[in-house]
């Protein structure tokens, strides 16, 4: 008793303390609902606005330094132009003077560039210098003949080099805007004349910019290449005629460097798509080869070979087109240069070939180009495997079998039989080959095969029958009226059996055509037994086809 009312006191105590204290027991309150999650903030349909141009920082930091480079080097020519005019000074001094200003002028640009930073100033005073060099190098090695050519090239490389390993490593088109296109430009500038060094001076500068190239996409550089380049080349050839060797292997040398110029970023780093201006470059590349080639034999009197060298040219492009399918670069750059190929090919084909030559020459192209189409999925590939068919188609309907030898035959059997045939299977070809819109291309080129096999046995029934240029005969009019009803019957029947509307659309149109030539050709041109014959086959086959078609419809309907 005593512990219980030890603790009973104890614990009035602490209720009192509690009292005095005013100690409350903490009321906990609920937990609040987690927040929602807010959506993600929809992003801003306001147009992204490209940064504001500088006008006064381009004019002041960047049009300053090009139009300050080209004054040096315009200044640094003119110099030596004056000199030489005027005799101030001799040849080895102003040459000596030259190289030393040029290599002062490439000594500030790098110092300006490793201690101040990548200033315009520096990139303006490395073109100019890289210019100037070359300039100095043209005039004391093909003007003054101071220095060696092996030498004055071997020096040339050295500073194309040095130029190409700066315009890379700096990424300045600086450099290769007035650098390289102005090495370019060395030998017109100091009228060097169109000689052999002159144009090896020349081809050295384009070698530093298809290196740059390869590390830049600086499209201008390339098409600057070319149109600073191609006079100097046409010149020299033009001084080359009677050494038709060296000028045609040079020709290739140079087709070889615009076509790396074109490819090589696009080798590097490969693209989905084809860019616009590798695509521009070697559409004039070719047209560049091939026409000069065949100009330079064609003057000589060598048709034959200028033949050739197109078919050559037009080789090379197929070749290097099939090769780039397997490697790294976009396919669309291998079936543009099929494309060129067989574009160039076909005028070759139309220089060497005639007749049914020539056709065999255009369907094989298309044939090839509907492959292409199909590798490639490239509906341009197909637009021209449909133009090298009409070409072909053409050729045939005009040359080798028109439609007059319905009526009078063919003048040379052999050529029209083949020209028709091989077009008929050109077209079979291609149609299970060509890609864009596949179901109406497909349909349009087996229709052409179909009608290209009726024409190729409707010719040939005429001609057999002896007809000539003089007259048709009766027979084979007959002959070819009943042909055209069998045929048309057949179709429509095939049609309706196959369920294939396409073909039962096909045959009757054939059926009219049949009826049209019975009522309106055999009726007033052909003889008493004859159009009796040709009446009567005509009924007993358009009544045996009428009844074919509700036969078999009948039986379909259920």
């Amino acid at each position: 008793m005593a512990d219980e009312a030890r603790i009973e006191a104890i614990e009035k105590r602490l209720a009192r303390l509690e009292r005095l204290l005013r100690v409350e027991e903490p009321v906990v309150a609920p937990s609040a609902p987690p927040p929602a999650q807010m959506p993600p903030p929809a992003p801003s349909r306001e147009p992204v606005r490209a940064p504001d141009v500088n006008l006064e920082e381009l004019f002041g930091g960047r049009v300053l330094a090009w139009l300050g480079g080209s004054a040096v080097v315009l200044g640094a020519v003119f110099f030596l132009v004056m000199a030489v005019s005027r005799g101030w000074i001799d040849e080895p001094t102003r040459v000596v003077l030259a190289f030393l200003g040029s290599t002062v002028l490439l000594g500030v640009a790098l110092w300006l560039h490793e201690r101040k930073g990548q200033t315009q100033a520096s990139l303006a005073l490395a073109a100019a210098s890289f210019a100037s060099l070359y300039a100095s190098l043209v005039v004391g090695t093909v003007v003054y003949d101071l220095i060696p050519d092996a030498a004055g090239l071997a020096i040339a490389g050295l500073v194309g080099a040095v130029a190409a390993a700066i315009a890379v490593r700096w990424s300045s088109q600086v450099v290769g805007g007035i650098g390289i296109l102005g090495a370019l430009l060395a030998p017109v500038l100091v009228g060097a004349g169109t000689s052999s060094a002159s144009l090896a001076f020349m081809a050295l500068a384009l070698v530093a910019a298809v290196a740059v190239l390869v590390w830049q996409e600086w499209a201008w550089l390339a098409f600057g290449s070319f149109v600073v380049g191609v006079p100097q080349l046409l010149d020299w050839l033009d001084g080359e005629r009677h050494h038709l060797g060296p000028a045609l292997g040079v020709l290739a040398l140079f087709w070889a460097l615009y076509v790396v110029a074109a490819l090589a970023h696009e080798m590097r780093v490969p693209a989905q798509a084809l860019r616009v201006s590798s695509a521009m470059l070697l559409f004039a590349d070719v047209v560049l080869v091939a026409g000069a080639g065949w100009s330079l034999l064609h003057d000589a009197g060598r048709s034959a070979e200028a033949t050739a060298w197109v078919l050559g040219v037009a080789a090379a492009h197929v070749a290097l087109g099939l090769a780039t399918f397997r490697g790294r670069i976009s396919p669309q750059v291998g079936a543009l240069l099929l494309a060129i190929g067989t574009a160039i090919s076909a005028i070759g084909f139309a220089l060497a070939l005639s007749g049914p030559a020539l056709v065999v020459g255009w369907a094989v192209h298309a044939v090839l180009l509907a492959w292409v189409a199909q590798r490639t999925q490239d509906e341009r590939a197909t637009v021209g495997a449909l133009g090298f068919l009409a070409l072909a188609l053409g050729h045939v309907l005009v040359f080798e079998a028109p439609p007059d030898a319905l009526a009078h035959g063919l003048h040379d059997a052999a050529q029209g039989l083949i020209g028709v045939a091989v077009v008929a299977v050109a077209a079979a070809l291609a149609s299970r080959l060509v890609v864009g819109a596949p179901t109406p291309w497909r349909e349009l080129l087996e229709s052409v095969a179909a009608g290209l096999l009726v024409y190729l046995v409707s010719v040939g029934i005429v001609d057999a029958s002896g007809a000539t240029a003089a007259g048709s005969t009766q027979s084979g009019q007959l002959l070819l009226s009943a042909f055209w009803s069998a045929t048309g019957v057949a179709a429509v029947v095939a049609g309706l059996l196959a369920d294939r509307r396409r073909l039962r659309l096909g045959g009757l149109g054939l059926l009219g055509i049949a009826i049209f030539k019975v009522f309106l050709v055999d009726l007033a041109t052909l003889e008493s037994i004859y159009r009796v014959g040709s009446f009567v086959g005509l009924g007993l086959l358009l009544i045996g086809c009428a009844f074919a078609y509700q036969r078999v419809r009948r039986e379909v309907a259920p």
